[in-house]
């Protein structure tokens, strides 16, 4: 089993959110950027589909096995969109606040009874490129879409994401707080279970 794993993301937040909670495993996270690895096109139609391309892309040029996330926003009231968009919601070139801008514009009439959403996570770990069986792992993370930004912590749709259990945005809480609660952090749970089986 390699001790080195590489990570299928050029996101740097995802980077440093997924290399704290596999610290505890004795592998080495490595960024595909380290290997000049290309971002390939997600042209999956559900996050299951693009995080295999991702990961398959990866472990392909790097020979090593590869962890790939493809995760978004689900908001009811938009039909489940930004969903597998979420990145590039507001075209090519979007960067967080622009996602953020035109989501927020879509949802201006939309009640505050009516806010729900919620964040979801795919994690596949694939031992090599053609990887039969990968270990895929999902979770979720319910909450409301706010009227407005708030918090700097974080990225994506952080600012806007109210936790009510926290009863702040999800920018506005600490990285061990968000890796306890999130979508991301209970995926990577069931992912962490599964690898100390495989890697002992």
């Amino acid at each position: 089993m390699s001790k080195k794993i590489v990570l299928a993301t050029g996101n740097k937040g995802k980077v440093k959110e997924l290399a704290a909670m596999l610290s505890g495993l004795s592998i080495e996270v490595l960024p595909q950027s380290d290997f000049s690895v290309t971002e390939v096109a997600e042209t999956g139609s559900t996050f299951i589909e693009n995080a295999i391309i991702k990961a398959r892309h990866a472990s392909e040029h790097t020979g090593l096995p590869a962890i790939a996330d493809d995760s978004g926003l689900a908001v009811d009231a938009l039909g489940g969109a930004p969903g597998v968009y979420s990145a590039r919601y507001s075209g090519d070139n979007a960067t967080d606040q622009s996602n953020i801008t035109k989501l927020l514009g879509l949802m201006a009439d939309v009640p505050n009874d009516k806010r729900q959403a919620k964040f979801l996570c795919v994690l596949v770990y694939m031992r090599h490129a053609d990887d039969p069986s990968p270990i895929i792992c999902q979770g979720e993370w319910c909450g409301e879409i706010m009227t407005e930004p708030q918090g700097d912590n974080g990225f994506g749709y952080d600012p806007i994401f109210w936790v009510n259990q926290q009863n702040s945005s999800s920018a506005q809480l600490s990285s061990q707080q968000k890796n306890a609660l999130s979508h991301r952090g209970k995926a990577l749970k069931l992912l962490l279970a599964q690898l100390q089986n495989q890697i002992g």
